[in-house]
């Protein structure tokens, strides 16, 4: 058999056998001194499957090689010292894979905080790291807040408005940051992954002629296509559109259409029982619901659960107060209602008024009760007035 395969090959013309090898992507750590039985762990997505690869630390260097793929992609390198997988640690960073070599190196023991090198993606998103410090420092701040508060000062409404402040005050900073670097660099990938994440809190209004200046190379890469494709989706629920009808199911397997709700002011809440965030958010949404629920106001909720988890779904709703109506394909991301208005991330809702039309998007916390008090409030001072 191993005959037949040479003679094969000896047959290619030697153009052919003479092609360069693959492109390959080389990942060169040394990470302080950190030694048996510390691994490093590399995990990445590529062909829609998820990939992880872990390799020996030995007097803090170890190595990784693969194919590259075809345009930078995203991988996440940790470092656990106890070499008991990847998700037993904390002590990781972002780098991109793409042909070449990438240095990640550390006087210490941390791969957190270890400079990346190598790359000319990697050294854009260093340059990233480096206008974005202001926001990271707040949030080493919030962790290290957190850490040396007791539980029961954790507990406190005064601990938790702190920490949503400075959590606040961090996204108003990153907003700026984000915005300002994509400008600036319209042919970086790393202005399409923040795009990405502008987009989750922007209207399309704002998104759309960001990613028209984008570089055409970087627009018409699989990544800039596929952002493309869900900024066409976002443009069905932009601020002043008609939210696209749609019906599902809800906990009891009858139908429920977007359209039976108009007359009212909906909050369309998409979340998951799997969603750390999401439940964390949803006290908030209850004062709200319970606040405005008898001032033609509801909301709607559309699970993104998997389809095995019914019972996990039902489970949360009971347990988080969740006393409005709820819908749910079982789907997943695949879910057809994420998928119709453009959604990557959760949680994410749309606020609609009573004809159907998005007024506002992604309300968290007090946004949302300072949301509806502002229209209500405008709602019956022109019903007085009309009357």
């Amino acid at each position: 058999m191993k005959k037949a395969v040479l003679t094969l090959l000896a047959a290619l013309p030697f153009a052919a056998m003479a092609q360069a090898p693959a492109a390959t992507f080389t990942v060169k750590g040394k990470i302080g001194k950190v030694s048996t039985p510390a691994k490093a762990y590399l995990e990445y997505r590529k062909d829609g499957k998820t990939i992880d690869d872990s390799v020996a630390v030995v007097n803090g260097e170890f190595e990784f090689k693969g194919a590259a793929p075809a345009s930078p992609i995203q991988a996440y390198l940790l470092l656990n010292k106890a070499g008991n997988g990847l998700n037993k640690s904390r002590d990781y960073q972002q780098i991109y894979l793409e042909k070449g070599v990438v240095s990640v190196t550390n006087a210490v023991d941390s791969m957190k905080t270890a400079m990346v090198t190598g790359t000319p993606t990697n050294a854009e998103n260093q340059a990233y790291n480096a206008v974005n410090k202001p926001v990271s420092d707040i949030y080493a701040a919030m962790t290290a807040k957190t850490k040396a508060a007791t539980p029961e000062q954790r507990e406190s409404a005064e601990f938790k408005k702190e920490i949503e402040d400075m959590d606040k005050m961090a996204d108003e900073k990153s907003d700026v940051i984000n915005k300002k670097f994509v400008k600036q660099n319209p042919n970086s990938l790393i202005s399409l992954n923040l795009l990405r994440n502008i987009a989750y809190g922007a209207d399309y209004a704002e998104v759309a002629p960001m990613y028209a200046a984008l570089g055409s190379s970087l627009r018409d890469s699989e990544a800039g296509k596929k952002f493309g494709e869900q900024l066409s989706k976002m443009k069905n629920v932009a601020i002043g559109a008609t939210a696209p009808d749609f019906a599902m199911a809800d906990t009891t397997g009858a139908m429920i259409k977007l359209s039976s709700f108009k007359g009212k002011y909906l909050l369309v809440d998409l979340w998951a029982s799997w969603c750390g965030p999401c439940r964390q958010e949803n006290p908030n949404v209850v004062r709200t619901f319970n606040k405005y629920k008898d001032r033609n106001f509801t909301v709607l909720g559309v699970s993104l659960d998997r389809p095995d988890a019914k019972a996990k779904w039902i489970a949360a709703i009971k347990k988080d107060g969740l006393t409005w109506t709820h819908v749910s394909d079982l789907k997943y991301w695949d879910n057809e209602v994420a998928k119709m208005y453009g959604v990557q991330a959760i949680p994410q809702n749309f606020l609609l008024d009573p004809t159907g039309k998005v007024i506002a998007k992604n309300l968290r916390g007090d946004a949302l009760d300072a949301k509806l008090a502002e229209v209500l409030g405008k709602a019956k001072t022109e019903k007085i007035k009309a009357e």
